[in-house]
């Protein structure tokens, strides 16, 4: 990295930044309270008050949103007549999964082979360590030069709205110039980049009944209507051939126009084993920015072990919708519904209900913010120029704050790059991008602030 003051202080701060990502990581932070205690969020909620605190903030306050989870919120005043931004993360994470294919324990930081190891490391306590590193940085060469808000989400994994709800009923709390979101990542570690477009998401529960109880598959197989085959003949329905997705009325032939995505890059990325096809048509970047993309999550009914030889009464599946940029989320959602009921075969009873809902992002990118940051991460990462890249994931609370700030500026950065595995066992964090993209939004806030 260049030598620059910024640079040098963000490096003398790393061990530090290794230590408090060490305590947060600790915190089984899932907001799912069915899993996971309830005290273990409001613990981590609690680390991240004391942190805004620690650090000057004025104002500080776990707010209780509508979903029962609680956001943290603080305020820095900076100069008269400053601009004010608002910095994003979300202390909670999603669950480790099989934490015997962990290498390491999910819950306690670990270093091997130049990375952090431990859910959340990425995405996203390492955001909030992100945050407070280029604040640091500003506060020991010369000040913060603008006013600056952070929200620490405690329920964004979870997609329940409570944070969207609550910036709705209370609109002034997280107004501001640029909001600068901290839950994106580069396209691939040392390339800076940010995030112009989200695809939003809707998800629902599909139950289908066929019978008023289980029945002897010997005695009444091959007439009597099984749920599970229903409900695979409607799961199946949703892709094509070539494993496009097909959802009756929603267009799926959009196309990317910006960073290109190489095929055997992704697929390594992607870790596809030997001989599997990719899904779908299409550039790689058509397929999982541009494009809608339904997943099966989850499906409830007998497991292989102990099932008997029975028609199956009942099944249920969760079902996941990626829905591109440019389609109402609400509209796609009623749509997935049609086609379900649609295709549901043989009169079967078939019930939907909507458990998640986030509408797609797209930025602004010729905006004052976008040539700020452009200029800093140049700095931050020297002889590399900022990318524009589309990602497959949602983030609901940005197409909220644009609805709530129309003429604030969105900006999506931060630590989720490929190899971090974000969502997956042995999710890491580079602590070389970590330090890097502090550096870049500490040069970001103060080329902001002089534009």
């Amino acid at each position: 990295m260049s030598s620059n003051p910024v640079a040098e202080t963000v490096a003398s701060l790393m061990p530090r930044a290794k230590a408090e990502l060490t305590e947060l990581v600790a915190f089984k932070s899932v907001a799912d309270f069915d899993q996971f205690p309830k005290s273990e969020s409001e613990a981590a909620a609690n680390w991240v008050a004391d942190a805004l605190r620690a650090e000057g903030f004025e104002d500080v306050a776990l707010l209780d949103t509508p979903d029962g989870t609680q956001s943290v919120y603080g305020y820095l005043p900076g100069p008269a007549g400053a601009k004010t931004v608002l910095l994003y993360a979300h202390y909670d994470v999603q669950p480790p999964l099989d934490e015997a294919g962990w290498d390491t324990p999910p819950f306690e930081l670990t270093e091997r082979d130049r990375r952090w190891y431990g859910r959340g490391a990425a995405d996203c306590k390492g955001g909030v360590i992100m945050h407070l590193l280029a604040l640091r940085a500003l506060k020991a060469n010369g000040g913060v030069p603008v006013h600056v808000k952070v929200i620490a989400e405690g329920s964004e994994e979870m997609g329940t709205g409570g944070l969207e709800r609550y910036a709705e009923q209370h609109p002034e709390l997280l107004e501001a110039d640029t909001i600068v979101i901290g839950d994106a990542g580069n396209f691939r570690v040392g390339l800076p980049t940010v995030t112009s477009t989200l695809r939003g998401m809707t998800m629902l529960r599909v139950q289908i009944d066929t019978l008023r109880g289980n029945l002897h598959s010997g005695q009444f197989g091959g007439a009597a209507p099984d749920a599970l085959g229903a409900l695979i003949r409607v799961l199946d329905s949703l892709r094509a051939e070539d494993g496009s997705t097909t959802v009756d009325g929603l267009t799926g032939n959009s196309v990317w126009e910006g960073l290109s995505y190489d095929e055997d890059q992704f697929r390594d990325d992607a870790k596809v084993l030997d001989g599997v096809g990719l899904i779908g048509s299409g550039t790689v970047a058509d397929r999982i920015w541009a494009r809608p993309a339904v997943t099966v999550l989850g499906i409830d009914c007998p497991p292989v072990v102990g099932a008997t030889p029975s028609v199956q009464a009942s099944a249920r599946a969760l079902v996941s919708l990626r829905v591109p940029p440019g389609v109402d989320a609400v509209e796609a959602t009623k749509l997935l519904q049609a086609h379900i009921e649609k295709h549901t075969p043989w009169g079967a009873r078939v019930r939907t209900e909507q458990v998640g809902q986030g509408q797609a992002f797209r930025a602004d990118t010729t905006s004052p913010a976008y040539a700020a940051m452009a200029h800093a991460m140049a700095v931050a990462y020297p002889g590399e120029e900022m990318q524009y890249a589309g990602q497959g994931g949602s983030i609901p609370l940005c197409n909220t704050l644009a609805a709530l700030y129309p003429r604030a500026e969105i900006l999506l950065i931060g630590l989720s790059e490929p190899e971090a595995q974000i969502h997956a066992v042995n999710e890491s964090v580079s602590p070389e991008e970590l330090e890097r993209l502090s550096v870049a939004e500490a040069l970001f806030l103060r080329t902001y602030a002089a534009s």
